[in-house]
């Protein structure tokens, strides 16, 4: 069994049921749990009104981390959320195929900004957002359309924007800027550097 530098002796907690995220950490080789936050997000939005799209995302962030760290206590917890904004416009996950459609002809041809957030609960309190900046290439309605039939209706509502990167949405982009952690929705490095300033980390 390869070692891990995580020096707890619980595994890190993430106040997330997202793979993707789950797999960052243990591609990092960091023990994981999950547990779902169950944050009503829309409610806490709908509550933070004047707040920038970055200041949201860390609130949101912050808002999963303290749910599941009440119920578990002592642990070391992450909360993390991402919010797509365009010129201002906060953009949510699809409802379905025809919403997804919709949000990638206002996407096209634009440079959007995703502002990923993540917060710690327990000794180690903090947060941070990250943002990667995204730019889709011009597309028309036949493309888009091609594009979510190939992703599927099941991925496309999955994701902010109505892509994943990592999958078939890369056929979307002309440049990302940013790190690719935070375009998926944990930016490692600041991350690793708050565990590992906080001594849980021995490396």
């Amino acid at each position: 069994m390869p070692r891990s530098p995580w020096l707890r002796p619980d595994p890190l907690l993430l106040a997330s049921t997202s793979p993707t995220r789950r797999l960052l950490l243990e591609s990092a080789a960091l023990p994981v749990e999950t547990a779902s936050p169950d944050v009503d997000e829309r409610a806490v939005e709908a509550s933070s009104q004047g707040l920038s799209p970055p200041d949201l995302a860390l609130r949101l962030a912050r808002a999963k981390a303290d749910a599941v760290a009440a119920r578990h206590p002592g642990r070391v917890v992450i909360g993390a959320d991402q919010v797509l904004e365009l010129d201002g416009t906060i953009f949510h996950k699809p409802r379905d195929s025809d919403a997804a459609r919709a949000q990638l002809a206002r996407l096209a041809g634009r440079t959007h900004a995703l502002h990923s957030a993540v917060a710690l609960a327990g000794a180690a309190s903090d947060g941070f957002v990250e943002t990667a900046r995204l730019t889709i290439r011009p597309l028309d309605a036949r493309a888009i359309a091609a594009y979510v039939d190939c992703a599927g209706a099941e991925k496309v509502r999955a994701s902010v924007g109505g892509y994943q990167l990592e999958g078939p949405g890369i056929h979307l982009f002309d440049s990302v800027t940013g790190d690719h952690s935070t375009v998926l929705g944990l930016p490692l490095l600041p991350l690793l550097a708050r565990l590992r300033a906080a001594g849980y980390l021995d490396f």
